[in-house]
């Protein structure tokens, strides 16, 4: 709702954020248009704007129609430098709002937005391919200390050296291997394709030639080293529903054997497949829906490679397998369909999707990062970090913390970009306005909050890059930060005063009442339903002579009928014109579907409406009342100067057609 607002406000429309991320030619220098307190608004902007909001309006182009929008222009800025000038701006929730909107309309002139296009093509390339892999774990903590990483990475050094000097990897994998699966498949992971392993496995997967041993590959697991058997064209998914019945835990696996071979002979003769799944199935997640399972690439049931291996070996819809038995215990499978990997335009959307959601965009994005702290040449004082750092206390967790009074904080360099110097105290005033209540170490949480500082500065840099090299990028990310001042100084200034000032609502009224004139009008009740038949038991009561209101009141809400009291004209109530005008009376009406009922009071002659008649009219006033005295404050406050040559130039601008 606020960036509807804000785009009502600013006559923007949502199609605004969808410019074209190309790079522009350097502009001319920018001219002049008027100034508001000295500071200069251009004619470039005002070009920009105008012809933005009067699209396909030939008939807004003359002198008179732009002379209307600069003047709106010009009160527009005046509201936006008072409530610059009031601070609006530096608040948090400002800069919270302000941040997310210009993070949407930022994101496709960012590296970021080609990040993850360049990924989803990656991916998909993968997803053609399928890589048969086997691999040796050594685990080691998240958190583990550089000489214990040292010690676990150079010994997967010492034991591929040894796999490359001749021994057998799955023997190395049965010794060595800390994954304790090892032990039974010599670390064979079978065929898998991309998103199916975490990114870095992946990535080596993908990047070691078949007969190859990779370099040891550090994940969120340890330390791993792979080794690639074969790489194959994608057989896509399958799709297959099952008939199980379980094993163990006591069962006559003889028996069990023998009653999977029974249902085959069943289907055989004829009995439908579904029946003898729910009947018999102990799979309790399928039994229901004819023991059908979500699709699955290879790779997707590792656990139970015989599952895996059966389902894809089945050729046609329809097809059964022959019993076979996995850990679960003995199964059979019929086909339902194969999917086979879709053009990558039918799957962009979907993968895209994934592909956001994976570590693989997080890592490339931190490799980002990386490389614009080197671009921008960051440098920080680790010894003033730590001291910041330190200042932290458990009022971060509600976020209630204040930063702390530090001598030299103005001073004190924390980290630079390009030369330029970030302060303590600007550190210290970013941290209190954005922190967010959180359970993390005080410290910790401060240094999350650091590194956010430093990204958003970066950011700034590039911003102000990309303002340079888009002109319409600059004008937009303007009207948004303008827009939401705006919206917050009228608000107070003007909304809320014109809505809840009674006191001056009715002073106002009072001041122009010869405005507020109306024509013939009825004092009238309207009871109305969709459907008729309400009218039998409520009209006795509404023709009574002492009419018993609550009485009313509970049949109308018992039938499900609308009340509707007040002043009203036959234009502003059409039912109106189907009554007898001008005797007080119960009627009944139909218009437009409803049934009502009419309880007509009082015909009110022509004349002057009361207050609470006219209040609606006297709000819209009494705001617009509100809003020209203000302006007029306003331009005593900040002067206004319009330049000739300026105006002159974007005459011609825009009469140029």
């Amino acid at each position: 709702m606020r960036l509807f607002a804000v785009c009502i406000l600013l006559g923007c429309a949502f199609a605004s954020t969808s410019l074209q991320a190309q790079k522009q030619k350097k502009a001319p220098k920018p001219v002049t248009l008027f100034t508001v307190n000295k500071k200069p608004v251009t004619a470039e902007e005002f070009i920009y704007l105008y012809n933005k909001n009067h699209q396909n309006k030939s008939e807004d182009f003359t002198t008179t129609k732009i002379d209307e929008y600069l003047t709106l222009f010009i009160n527009f800025k005046l509201k936006v430098e008072e409530a610059r000038t009031r601070g609006m701006d530096t608040t948090g929730s400002f800069i919270r709002e302000y941040n997310q909107y210009k993070d949407e309309l930022r994101r496709p002139y960012l590296p970021d937005t080609k990040i993850t296009d360049s990924l989803t093509r990656l991916t998909y390339e993968r997803l053609k391919e399928e890589v048969k892999a086997s691999h040796i774990l050594l685990n080691i903590k998240a958190d583990a200390s550089p000489a214990d990483t040292v010690a676990v990475y150079n010994r997967l050094v010492d034991i591929r050296n040894k796999i490359i000097a001749g021994e057998d990897f799955g023997k190395a994998a049965m010794q060595y291997s800390e994954d304790p699966s090892a032990r039974m498949n010599q670390g064979n992971l079978g065929y898998f394709t991309a998103l199916q392993m975490v990114y870095p496995f992946e990535n080596a997967a993908y990047t070691t030639k078949p007969g190859q041993v990779s370099m040891p590959v550090r994940t969120r697991f340890g330390y791993h080293l792979l080794y690639i058997a074969d790489r194959r064209p994608s057989q896509g998914e399958v799709e297959v529903s099952h008939i199980m019945l379980r094993t163990g835990e006591g069962k006559d696996n003889e028996k069990v054997k023998n009653q999977i071979f029974e249902l085959v002979d069943e289907l055989q003769a004829g009995v439908k497949w579904d029946d003898l799944c729910k009947q018999y199935s102990e799979d309790p997640g399928s039994k229901d829906n004819g023991g059908k399972l979500r699709p699955f690439g290879p790779g997707a049931m590792a656990s139970i490679p015989d599952f895996e291996r059966t389902a894809f070996a089945l050729k046609n819809p329809g097809d059964i397998s022959d019993p076979f038995q996995t850990a679960y215990g003995w199964h059979i499978v019929r086909l339902e369909r194969k999917i086979p990997l879709g053009t990558f335009e039918a799957v962009s959307p979907t993968l895209k999707s994934r592909v956001n959601r994976d570590e693989r965009t997080q890592l490339s994005k931190q490799a980002m990062e990386l490389k614009w702290r080197r671009d921008y040449q960051f440098r920080e004082d680790a010894v003033v970090k730590a001291r910041v750092l330190a200042l932290g206390d458990t009022s971060l967790h509600n976020a209630q913390w204040k930063a702390p009074v530090v001598p030299n904080a103005a001073r004190d360099m924390v980290f630079s970009l390009t030369g330029k110097s970030y302060t303590v105290q600007d550190f210290l005033q970013y941290a209190q306005k954005m922190q967010r209540p959180n359970t993390q170490d005080p410290a910790k949480y401060l240094e999350q909050l650091y590194n956010h500082f430093v990204d958003a500065s970066i950011l700034s840099l590039l911003e102000a890059k990309i303002v340079r090299e888009n002109p319409e990028y600059g004008y937009l990310l303007k009207e948004y930060y303008e827009g939401i001042l705006l919206f917050e100084i009228m608000e107070k200034e003007v909304w809320n005063k014109a809505s809840t000032d009674s006191v001056g609502q009715r002073r106002f009224f009072e001041a122009n009442a010869a405005l507020y004139k109306a024509g013939e009008r009825a004092r009238a009740t309207f009871y109305s339903a969709s459907t008729p038949g309400f009218e039998a038991t409520l009209r006795p009561l509404l023709q009574g002579g002492q009419a018993d209101e609550a009485r009313i009141q509970q049949v109308a809400a018992e039938n499900k009928v609308k009340t509707e009291t007040g002043v009203f004209t036959k234009e502003e109530k059409p039912v109106l014109q189907k009554v007898t005008w001008g005797a007080p009376g119960v009627y009944t009406a139909e218009n437009n579907g409803l049934y009502y009922l009419v309880r007509l009071n009082e015909i009110i002659p022509p004349g002057l409406m009361s207050f609470e008649e006219a209040r609606p009219s006297v709000i819209s006033d009494y705001q617009s009342d509100l809003e020209k005295r203000w302006i007029e404050e306003l331009k005593k406050k900040y002067p206004v100067k319009v330049n000739g040559k300026g105006k002159q130039y974007t005459l011609q601008k825009l009469q140029a057609k």
